[in-house]
C-alpha cells in the first residue's frame, strides 16, 4: 500500500471509469454481484431514479494512491429515509425532536436494493484500504456537519471491520434458498416433510393452471418486454409504497448494458403476459427483485418469485437464491433465515449512545427470532 493516500468525492458514477470501478468489484466480491456493476449505478443516476431530485445525491468516495484508484465506497447524500429497507425513521424523529438535524445523511448502499454486497471496493484485501474508505466517509460527513453514515447490507467481514472502527452494528433477517446439489425440483422436494411436499405441488399446480412461464434474458429483452414488465412493476409499486422508485428509462438503460445478467420471468395466458418478475444473475446466486401482475391468480406470486427461481438455480447449478427483503411466507417455500448486517457512523454522542443501546437489544431479539423461525422450515426434522 502507498505511504500516502488521498480521498475525493465523485458527484456521479459517470465520473469514474467503468473499467476501474468493475475491476475493484472483481477484486472485492467473489460472487460477482450484478448490483455492484458500474452499469447498475450509472443506469440509476442517468435515468433520474437516483439523483438530487429524488433525494439521492451521488457522493461516491474514491481512494487513490498517487493517481491510481485503490478503492471506491458507493455512497449517496440523502434528504429522506426511503428506498433503504433498513429503517431509521425512529432515530430521525427522536433526533429532530431533540433539536438536531438528522438530514442530510450519507447512505453507502445500492439504491432501492436490499442485497448483501461489499460497500468497500478495494484493489486488494488489505484492511488498511478498507479502513481508509471508512475514515474518508466519516471525515466528509464531519466536515459537512452530516449527522450520520449508514452502510447497509454489508458482508460480515466489512461489518466487523467497521465495528472495530467504532461504527454501530445492526442485524436483521432475510430468507435465502440454498442448493444442496439438486438435479431436479422433485429432488429438492424429497428434503421436505410429506405435508409440505403436497402443499408445494398443489400450489404450483394451481398457480400454473392454464398458464405458461418463460424465462427471458439477453436478446429476448426487447423494449416491448420492458413495457409489459414496467406495467407490472408500477402496479406493485403504487400499491406497496405509494410510488415506484424506478422509472421506465432505467430498465432500458440496464438492459442495454447488462442484458445477459438479467432474467425476466413472465407468466402467459396464451400469448399475453399477466405477471412478471425480474432477477439479476451473479456468479453463484440468482437475485430475485421486482414483481407485479395485472390479474390475481392464487399462488402465482409464489410460483414466479420463489419456485421458478429455484427451478432456474437448479438448472444452472447456482448455489443460492436471494429473494429480497422480509417475508416470513418464504419459509414454507424452503427459504431459510439468513442474517443481514448494516453499520452506522453517528456523529452526535448522545444520539450514538441511544442508538447503540437500542441496537444491542435489537440484535438479541433478531437472534431469538431466527432460532424460532429455523424451527418452522418445511424440511424433514432429524430424529
Amino acid at each position: 500500500m502507498p505511504d500516502t493516500l488521498t480521498a475525493t468525492i465523485a458527484g456521479s458514477t459517470g465520473e469514474i471509469d467503468p473499467a476501474i470501478w468493475n475491476g475493484l468489484v472483481a477484486a472485492t466480491d467473489p460472487h460477482a454481484n450484478p448490483f455492484l456493476d458500474h452499469a447498475f449505478f450509472h443506469a440509476l443516476e442517468l435515468s433520474g431514479s437516483a439523483t438530487r431530485r429524488t433525494g439521492w445525491t451521488p457522493r461516491h468516495a474514491v481512494l487513490r494512491g498517487g493517481t491510481t484508484v485503490l478503492g471506491i465506497m458507493p455512497m449517496y447524500e440523502k434528504t429522506h429515509s426511503q428506498g433503504e429497507y433498513v429503517f431509521d425513521h425512529g432515530w430521525a424523529n427522536a433526533f429532530e425532536q431533540a433539536g438536531g438535524s438528522y438530514y442530510p445523511k450519507l447512505q453507502a448502499a445500492v439504491p432501492f436494493t436490499p442485497v448483501t454486497a461489499p460497500k468497500l471496493l478495494t484493489a486488494s484485501d488489505d484492511p488498511a484500504l478498507k479502513r481508509a474508505l471508512l475514515t474518508a466517509a466519516a471525515t466528509f460527513a464531519d466536515e459537512r456537519s452530516i449527522s450520520s453514515i449508514h452502510a447497509t447490507f454489508v458482508p460480515e467481514s466489512e461489518a466487523m471491520l467497521a465495528a472495530d472502527a467504532d461504527w454501530l452494528l445492526r442485524t436483521d433477517t432475510q430468507y435465502h434458498w440454498h442448493n444442496a446439489g439438486f438435479e431436479t425440483f422433485e429432488d429438492y422436494l424429497t428434503t421436505m416433510s410429506s405435508r409440505h411436499r403436497k402443499v408445494t405441488r398443489r400450489e404450483r399446480r394451481d398457480a400454473l393452471e392454464g398458464l405458461t412461464v418463460k424465462w427471458l434474458t439477453g436478446a429476448d429483452l426487447t423494449e416491448s418486454v420492458w413495457d409489459e414488465f414496467f406495467d407490472f412493476y408500477q402496479d406493485t409499486g403504487n400499491r406497496k409504497w405509494g410510488r415506484p422508485y424506478l422509472n421506465r428509462k432505467f430498465f432500458s438503460l440496464l438492459s442495454e448494458a447488462m442484458a445477459e445478467r438479467i432474467v425476466v420471468m413472465f407468466a402467459y395466458d396464451g400469448d399475453t403476459p399477466i405477471a412478471g418478475t425480474l432477477n439479476l444473475l451473479g456468479k453463484d446466486t440468482l437475485y430475485g427483485r421486482y414483481w407485479g401482475a395485472n390479474r390475481e391468480v392464487p399462488f402465482l406470486h409464489f410460483e414466479l418469485c420463489y419456485y421458478q427461481a429455484i427451478d432456474f438455480a437448479i438448472e444452472h447449478k447456482l448455489a443460492t437464491v436471494e429473494a429480497g427483503a422480509q417475508g416470513e411466507h418464504k419459509l414454507a417455500r424452503g427459504y431459510v433465515p439468513s442474517t443481514t448486517r448494516s453499520v452506522h457512523w453517528i456523529g452526535h454522542p448522545g444520539l450514538k449512545d441511544a442508538v447503540d443501546r437500542f441496537l444491542e437489544q435489537e440484535r438479541q431479539a433478531v437472534l431469538r427470532e431466527q432460532d424460532m423461525l429455523a424451527a418452522l422450515t418445511p424440511f424433514k426434522k432429524g430424529d
